[in-house]
């Protein structure tokens, strides 16, 4: 008998079977994804696969752990407060609501509900990139009260995206001013293009500005839009077709640092 026990765990959504001594520490672990032993203890080897055997789905590759990538190791080192990668999409207005939630009795929708509906939709289309090698961030916070409502970093390069709730109205663009409905023009894509310099200062890398409207009736172009690229929620999976400008290890170390609060305290 090798005294050795399997305790499986979950890890970030995904499931480990770890092998254990009789008094608990851990020698080494299956990662079922990655087909992979990680052995801590090498003279176990024989003990470890016995042991692992009836779990194996398929051929392995056993050895000790990989050693911890730069992106890996400036994730470990961050702490949780300044980790931006847990915030939901439209985080901001969501904590917003939370603190101030407005008067029952209000005749018209609270538009800061409409703008929480944009991000979250093309939050959750942005999300679902994450099988293609994408990574995204929300409601970055900049100086000054500003924020990037979307971040997203893949192989096609990285991207600053702003969401416009548009539901039903007609869109008028003529660069750099952005009509909704009625509403009087506001130079939009102004402000889009300087978030988008301003993250591509903090992170040194070259970003996209990006408006997404969210289910317009109509978009109509009176002047091209210089630089800014406007898509509408549905297009926004077009990303996952866009030719490799990064590195699988571009992506990481952008996105390690990225999601660290402290990257936008200077832009």
């Amino acid at each position: 008998m090798s005294g050795l026990r399997v305790v499986p765990t979950w890890r970030h959504g995904q499931e480990r079977l770890y092998v254990c001594l009789a008094d608990g520490r851990n020698i080494a672990w299956y990662d079922r994804e990655a087909a992979r032993i990680n052995l801590l203890v090498d003279d176990r080897r024989e003990d470890v696969l016995q042991t692992l055997g009836p779990f194996l789905t398929g051929p392995v590759t056993v050895g000790p752990p990989p050693v911890p990538t730069p992106a890996e190791l400036a994730r470990l080192a961050l702490h949780p407060d300044d980790d931006l990668a847990p915030n939901r999409p439209g985080e901001a207005l969501l904590v917003d609501l939370d603190r101030a939630p407005g008067p029952a009795h209000r005749l018209r929708p609270d538009p800061r509900r409409h703008a929480l509906a944009a991000e979250q939709t093309i939050g959750e289309a942005l999300d679902r990139l994450d099988g293609a090698g994408w990574h995204t961030l929300h409601s970055i916070p900049l100086p000054g009260g500003d924020r990037v409502h979307h971040l997203a970093i893949g192989p096609g390069g990285l991207f600053a995206i702003h969401a416009l709730h548009a539901r039903k109205q007609r869109v008028r663009v003529a660069d750099p001013l952005v009509t909704l409905g009625r509403r009087p023009p506001d130079a939009l894509l102004r402000r889009i293009r300087s978030d988008a310099g301003r993250v591509s200062y903090a992170l040194t890398a070259e970003v996209h500005p990006v408006l997404a409207l969210v289910g317009p009736a109509d978009v109509s172009f009176t002047t091209a839009p210089r630089e800014v690229r406007i898509l509408t929620d549905p297009e926004i999976e077009s990303f996952a077709r866009l030719g490799a400008v990064l590195k699988p290890a571009d992506v990481e170390a952008l996105h390690a640092m990225a999601r660290d609060r402290r990257t936008w305290s200077k832009v």
